[in-house]
């Protein structure tokens, strides 16, 4: 079992930054991070594999950066130049899967996070 504590959300003007951080507790291969909007899917926006590699949404390309810090098992996602449309639920989710090419799905997801609401106004 892997149990996934994110911190971080919060409410910020458009243009600014927030960084969203999920702590591990457990084994995990790859990671990535959800969004939802009120009355859309769960879309995976940043994956990380085991390996390292990374996988970005277009919506998000170039202005979000996923990471982690393997010694403190957490993962991160650095989000600039946030834009309204980036107002969502905020989820961090581990596979048993290796890469993000096999875990583009939230059923490929097995684990997690409470979510955290990020709130960009005008």
């Amino acid at each position: 079992q892997v149990r996934l504590v994110e911190s971080g959300g919060g409410s910020v003007q458009a243009g600014g930054s927030l960084k969203l951080s999920c702590t591990a507790f457990g084994y995990t291969h790859s990671m990535s991070w959800f969004h939802q909007g009120p009355g859309n899917q769960r879309e995976r926006i940043a994956c990380i594999g085991y390996d390292g590699e990374t996988s970005y949404a277009d919506s998000v390309k170039g202005r979000f950066t996923i990471s982690k810090d393997k010694p403190k098992n957490t993962l991160y996602l650095q989000m600039n130049n946030l834009d309204t449309e980036d107002t969502a639920m905020y989820y961090c989710a581990a596979s048993t899967k290796w890469y993000c090419s096999s875990a583009i799905e939230p059923i490929s997801y097995e684990y997690w996070g409470q979510g955290t609401q990020v709130t960009v106004t005008q």
